[in-house]
């Protein structure tokens, strides 16, 4: 019966608190999630443009191998004496757009818009390049006739998207989608590596296989390049 009672303020007594996460721990997980939430994001953002790129490395690593046939197209018009009229006094500018009311014209007549872009003036006529992804254009204007004489160059879609990885006449927005895309692949490059370094402890491999990506492209580098 005593020791019944005794051991009665013991088998009340509270539960003893679990021991708190250690501090290195949490921050260690927190880190995790911000990593793994950059790392999906830069990776969704880039995924098209990654691809893209891969592939066209592959055709332009190849490009000699890779056959294509150009298409060549000419047209030809001719401008109205009104319009003519105002090519007949060459502007101050050797590389000065057309008139706005001439390149409307041209488009009409050719399907080319040359509007806003520097032209070449000569005494006899005026060219306008017209250079574009996986291809080439040019419209020429002769400053006395009025004559206008078009042609285009399409070198076919591989081309296309060989210029479009290079960014060749391929405009200013296309150059700021590579700039991002560039800054999203680094963002899930680096934020890979810091998961790496994170996982390493439970992946022996992780380290040399780095080292490999490392020491591969080195060596090709110093032994085969020359």
């Amino acid at each position: 019966m005593t020791d019944t009672i005794a051991s009665a303020p013991d088998r009340a007594r509270p539960a003893v608190p679990a021991t708190r996460p250690r501090p290195k721990r949490k921050w260690r997980g927190w880190w995790l999630k911000q990593l793994h939430s950059w790392h999906w994001i830069s990776a969704a953002v880039s995924l098209v443009g990654m691809l893209l790129f891969a592939i066209t490395g592959i055709t332009l690593n190849h490009a000699a191998t890779i056959g294509a046939t150009p298409v060549v197209v000419e047209k030809a018009g001719t401008l109205p004496p009104p319009l003519l009229r105002t090519l007949a006094t060459a502007p101050a500018a050797a590389d000065a757009p057309l008139p706005a009311a001439v390149a409307a014209r041209v488009a009409a007549t050719v399907g080319l818009d040359p509007a806003g872009r520097a032209g070449e003036w000569s005494d006899t006529d005026v060219y306008v390049a017209l250079p574009r992804p996986g291809g080439d254009a040019w419209v020429s204007i002769d400053r006395a006739s009025g004559r206008i004489t078009a042609e285009t160059t399409d070198r076919g879609w591989i081309s296309y998207l060989n210029d479009l990885h290079k960014g060749r006449n391929a405009g200013t927005a296309w150059s700021w989608f590579i700039d991002i895309f560039a800054g999203a692949c680094i963002l899930f490059t680096l934020t890979g590596l810091l998961l790496l370094q994170l996982h390493a402890r439970h992946r022996p491999l992780t380290w040399p296989m780095v080292a490999l990506g490392v020491v591969v492209p080195v060596v090709l580098i110093l032994v085969f390049l020359h």
